[in-house]
C-alpha cells in the first residue's frame, strides 16, 4: 500500500517512514513542506497520506491545504491528518467534502503502534478514524443540539464519530450489536439525518451535520 508522508520533523517523519514500512506500507515519498507535498500526492497518487497540518514555509495549514488541494485533482484520495492539537476548524474542512476516507488523529496516539496502523488502513480503505478528543471537541459544542439523545445514545454516536463498526461498539458498551443499531436508528432520528448502508457517509453526515456544514 503506497503512503505519501509528509511531516517537518526529521526525527518523527524517519520514525514514521519505518513504522510503516515495518507493517507493510511503502513509503513512496516523505517530505517537509506544503508545497512538496501536493507535487508528491499528484506524481504518485497513494493510496494514502499521512500530513501533518502545520507545514513550511508559514507553520500554519499548508498541509491541510495542500491535501485539499490534491483532492481537487484526485477525488477521494485517503488523508489522515496528524496534529500536535484538536484544531476544530481543521477537523470541519476535512470532512467537509465527505469524499473518501478521512482521519484526523493527535500525534499522541502515534505512540500506540496498533491503534495508529488499524486507523490508516481504515482509512485507506474509505473509512473514518477520528480521535476521541477530536469527536468530545465536536460534540461538546454542539449540546443543545444533542439534548433529545439519551446519554445511551450520545455514547453511540461518538464511537459512531470515531469510526466505530457497531460490533466494536458493541463490544466496547458491553451490549449487543442489535442494540447498537435501535441506539444509532434513534441517533439518525431525532437528529433528522437519513440513514445510508454506507458506514462512512453515515459518519461524515453526523459530524458534518454537528458542525453546521
Amino acid at each position: 500500500m503506497d503512503v505519501v508522508l509528509a511531516e517537518d520533523h526529521s526525527l518523527l517523519r524517519d520514525g514514521l517512514v519505518r513504522l510503516l514500512e515495518a507493517h507493510d506500507f511503502k513509503v513512496v515519498e516523505a517530505v517537509d513542506n506544503g508545497p512538496a507535498l501536493t507535487a508528491a500526492l499528484l506524481k504518485h497518487r497513494p493510496d494514502v497520506a499521512v500530513v501533518d497540518i502545520r507545514l513550511p514555509p508559514t507553520f500554519k495549514d499548508e498541509g491541510l491545504r495542500a491535501a485539499i488541494e490534491a483532492r481537487r485533482h484526485i477525488p477521494a484520495l485517503p488523508i489522515l491528518v496528524l496534529s500536535q492539537y484538536v484544531e476544530q476548524l481543521y477537523a470541519r474542512e476535512l470532512l467537509g467534502d465527505r469524499r473518501g476516507g478521512v482521519g484526523y488523529l493527535l500525534k499522541d496516539r502515534v505512540s500506540n503502534v496498533g491503534e495508529f496502523i488499524e486507523a490508516l488502513r481504515r482509512v485507506a480503505a474509505g473509512g473514518t478514524a477520528m480521535d476521541p478528543e477530536v469527536v468530545a471537541r465536536l460534540l461538546g459544542k454542539q449540546q443543545n443540539r444533542l439534548e433529545p439523545l439519551t446519554p445511551r445514545e450520545l455514547e453511540v454516536l461518538a464511537l459512531m464519530a470515531e469510526g466505530r463498526t457497531n460490533a466494536a461498539i458493541a463490544a466496547s458498551l458491553y451490549i449487543t450489536e442489535k442494540a447498537v443499531g435501535k441506539h444509532s436508528a434513534n441517533v439518525f432520528r431525532k437528529l433528522g439525518l437519513g440513514q445510508s448502508e454506507d458506514d462512512n457517509r453515515r459518519v461524515l453526515a453526523v459530524l458534518a451535520y454537528l458542525e453546521g456544514n
